[in-house]
């Protein structure tokens, strides 16, 4: 398939950084708002290349391109068919996760797949092939993708289909692969949109796990918050939370009346400027105290909305700004099953590090997608944000790399803002497939960004 590319569009220069706020990079913003608009912005990428870019929810470099160019999806946002039958939708990359809830749920579906914020777009989804908290149960988003429509680096318009190595580079590929224009999306069914929440408390990190390993097949979604500043006997208590899409007979008389009902709760948005060093181990070792203390022991069937289950922190626009100036690192990585000692040293070396992280989460992931850089594998992953001016932290981090690649883990693409190069093969095996996919797709290098350029994905290190 092809298109013509009649239009024109007025590219702007700007800085563009992560959602971490950590290493800002000037590059053409380009917006197309057709896909006509969208093969021009391609072909006239220039010799830094281009790379597509969504909500801008990557924590690292991954939708930056220094002195390229930047395409901006998000205005391509037409969704083009529900099936309200069959529960697919047909929709624009540039759609938000956000977009389809909202017209989704009053029919009785849900979004397969969501991380902890529902401002990503589809194409971004599909580019970092996201995870929620219902790997163990559900897979990543790609398993939920029939098919897409992908531009690539010669102008053409594929359709690609799920089973096709181009399907399996792209999820989870990073955009390095082109642009996805758009998707259809097998939906989850639900009879309302509230949540039925089930926490308790674990004493240590061996007591959540063996929490985790026991029951976690029961729920469809599961999480547990920890405190990484907690030592001793406590070191690795946390708050495990599970939940189902409750049913309409739990819901009060007052909810029924209207049961697939979304409205997400919004506060104050985060003030421009926050001076760094707000968020120091004091100031986090009280918030982990009082959030740990707070939750209860066991409770069960509490009703949750899908904003406040899923995405708490959607409801603080740019809560990012709250860590300052120097923004911060999201780190997450996964070890396989067989690998418990591994994860209880990296906690271990985190609680005595005194890491100030007040978001730290451990989930459990379930078979692995066959997306050739997709992050999921079946083992403990956990994810932490740790303010980016922490002394010594690079080289901090670099030795939890190592231990991780030790371990056959790796660590997400979508959060990373400083792996090294030499470590990026051990971790995703299937590099080279990549890696040679690219060099016949792609021979003049179109798609490129910053974390392309600082993992050497042109060629092995």
């Amino acid at each position: 398939m092809s298109a013509e590319t009649t239009s024109e569009i007025a590219p702007e220069i700007t800085s563009v950084t992560g959602w971490g706020r950590t290493a800002p990079s000037a590059a053409r913003l380009v917006r197309p708002r057709t896909y006509a608009e969208a093969v021009a912005a391609v072909r006239d990428c220039g010799p830094r290349g281009g790379i597509p870019r969504g909500l801008g929810r990557a924590y690292g470099d991954a939708a930056q391109n220094a002195g390229g160019s930047v395409i901006d999806v998000t205005g391509l946002d037409r969704i083009h068919v529900v099936d309200a039958g069959a529960g697919v939708v047909l929709c624009d990359a540039g759609v938000s996760l956000h977009r389809l809830m909202q017209v989704l749920l009053p029919l009785g579906w849900f979004v397969p797949v969501t991380p902890g914020t529902r401002f990503v777009t589809v194409g971004g989804a599909i580019g970092a092939d996201i995870h929620g908290k219902n790997h163990h149960v559900s897979g990543s988003f790609a398993r939920h993708v029939l098919s897409f429509e992908l531009l690539t680096a010669d102008g053409t318009i594929h359709t690609v289909d799920q089973g096709t190595d181009l399907f399996d580079a792209t999820t989870g590929g990073m955009g390095l692969t082109g642009v996805v224009l758009t998707a259809r999306i097998r939906l989850h069914p639900v009879r309302t949109s509230l949540m039925s929440v089930d926490t308790e408390r674990a004493r240590d990190l061996d007591d959540l796990m063996a929490r985790l390993t026991a029951t976690d097949h029961r729920h469809r979604y599961s999480v547990a918050w920890i405190d990484l500043l907690a030592r001793g006997a406590a070191t690795g208590r946390a708050v495990l939370t599970r939940g189902e899409h409750a049913t309409p007979a739990a819901l009060p008389a007052r909810a029924r009346r209207d049961p697939l009902a979304f409205r997400p709760s919004r506060l104050p948005a985060a003030p421009p400027f926050v001076p760094s060093g707000l968020l120091t181990r004091t100031t986090v070792g009280l918030f982990n105290e009082l959030w740990y203390r707070r939750a209860p022991r066991a409770r069960t069937g509490e009703l949750q909305s899908i904003s406040a289950f899923f995405h708490p922190l959607d409801g603080v626009p740019h809560w990012n700004r709250v860590y300052g100036r120097d923004g911060f690192v999201q780190y997450q990585f996964v070890v396989g099953y067989g690998q418990e000692d591994t994860l209880r040293r990296i906690v271990q070396r985190l609680a005595a590090r005194r890491c100030p992280s007040f978001l730290a989460v451990l989930k459990r992931f379930g078979d692995a997608d066959p997306g050739w850089l997709s992050f999921p594998r079946p083992g403990w992953t956990l994810a932490l944000d740790i303010p980016a001016g922490l002394p010594g932290l690079g080289a901090f981090l670099d030795g939890l790399d190592e231990e991780v690649a030790a371990a056959g883990g790796r660590v997400s693409l979508a959060k990373d803002s400083r792996l090294r190069p030499d470590l990026l093969g051990a971790m995703y095996p299937r590099l080279d497939d990549f890696r040679a996919l690219r060099a016949e797709l792609d021979p003049r290098g179109v798609f490129v960004s910053d974390l392309a350029r600082r993992l050497n994905f042109q060629e092995s290190p």
